[in-house]
């Protein structure tokens, strides 16, 4: 993990891990008829159930064995306390999500100064990873249109491809770019604190 002098906020987490890999032929894809479900949004396990340990159905029938054991997926999720930058980790990939008020104006897809110096830091990280194969997704809150946030957080999702491919050079690299507006919040977009944290691009690719 790339160390910052940001006073990170750490959370640790068990959960299985379920890998859908969706990515383009080209080196910019998308298609908006059937859009692919972002990392991270999947249903999460439900609540195991209470085990009678004396049960007679729990004991393995004569001659039979166990499952192959499985490895659970640890997930790391490091968190600037402005709220402006998260990162999370598991086994098998990296995502970085960037709040849109660090990137863009408001109502922009324009990036500032701010915005390229931390999207320089994530191509960085692909770099040290060796990453080939790169999913840049944007998101809004539920204020305006819906149509309006598909447009806008689609042009966000290009603008931080655009410049991340700049940046990388590498002609290697394949990018899957999707706007996908106010669908999949991860908080409450009735208050201003929820949405903001709804506004957001989300850079993820493999570990090495």
């Amino acid at each position: 993990m790339t160390t910052t002098t940001r006073l990170p906020l750490a959370a640790t987490t068990a959960a299985l891990l379920v890998a859908t890999t969706l990515y383009a032929a080209g080196p910019v894809h998308a298609d908006d008829s059937d859009p692919s479900v972002p990392p991270g949004t999947e249903a999460s396990a439900s609540a195991p159930v209470k085990v009678d340990p004396t049960d007679p159905d729990l004991k393995l029938p004569e001659g039979a064995t166990l499952a192959a054991a499985k490895v659970l997926d640890i997930k790391s999720v490091v968190e600037e306390q402005s709220g402006d930058e998260r990162r999370e980790d598991t086994n098998a990939d990296v995502k970085f999500a960037l709040q849109a008020e660090v990137l863009f104006g408001k109502d922009s897809s324009k990036l500032n100064d701010e915005a390229k110096s931390r999207i320089s830091a994530i191509a960085e990280e692909i770099k040290k990873q060796n990453a080939t194969r790169i999913r840049v997704f944007g998101f809004t809150d539920d204020l305006g249109s819906s149509a309006h946030g598909d447009v806008l957080s689609r042009q966000r999702a290009n603008a931080v491809q655009a410049f991340l491919d700049q940046d990388l050079n590498d002609p290697g690299i394949t990018f899957e770019v999707r706007g996908y507006g106010e669908q999949y919040p991860i908080a409450d977009n009735s208050t201003e604190a929820g949405r903001k944290k709804n506004r957001r691009v989300e850079v993820s690719f493999p570990r090495a």
